[in-house]
């Protein structure tokens, strides 16, 4: 049985902190391959207007460049509008029948988890793999779900920070990959 990652979030800009969450996830969990979704628009960020998608998706795509067992899918932002976990889930789960599927959390995500949309069926369609805090305090994951804590490597930094650096004209190695770094500075994001 293959096993399948998916890590979806805003990635407004790609960091050091997600590439550390997915090597570890690769690890951890044996993945055969994992996939970063982008949102759309997350439900979580309704008032935050992200970076466009095609800024987002190319960061991504240079972040994992000789990365062979992961990869983008836009799934989310081609199906436009706001990004329920539920609605990509089902679409992996049909892409891969015979797999199992990992999601990747947030721990901050995790005591709101059974509020989310179609919460009972989330649960039975993926085991949900929590990304540590630096600092915090270990989350359990609420029935019905079922899932686990990554032991990765906790990295304290936000994609928020990393937008101010750029607003202030700061360096942003190595809190990005060198080539999203350049990508930000030849298309001024965040300024």
């Amino acid at each position: 049985m293959k096993s399948i990652g998916l890590f979806g979030g805003s990635f407004d800009p790609i960091h050091t902190g997600h590439l550390l969450v997915a090597q570890s996830a690769i690890e951890e969990l044996k993945l055969d391959r994992l996939f970063l979704i982008p949102a759309a628009r997350s439900p979580f960020k309704l008032d935050l207007q992200p970076s466009s998608a095609e800024n987002r998706l190319a960061m991504l795509r240079l972040a994992l460049v000789g990365r062979t067992n992961c990869e983008v899918d836009d799934v989310e932002i081609q199906r436009g509008g706001t990004s329920f976990t539920i609605d990509t889930v089902r679409y992996f789960n049909q892409r891969f029948p015979e797999a199992k599927l990992y999601y990747l959390i947030g721990a901050d995500n995790v005591a709101g988890l059974t509020k989310w949309r179609s919460a009972d069926e989330l649960s039975k369609l993926a085991e949900f793999v929590v990304i540590p805090r630096p600092g915090e305090a270990h989350v359990p994951i609420p029935p019905p779900f079922q899932g686990r804590h990554l032991g990765g490597f906790p990295f304290g930094v936000s994609a928020s920070q990393i937008r101010e650096r750029a607003k202030s004209g700061l360096p942003l190695e190595p809190l990005v990959p060198p080539p999203v770094a350049e990508f930000v500075r030849n298309n001024r994001l965040y300024t």
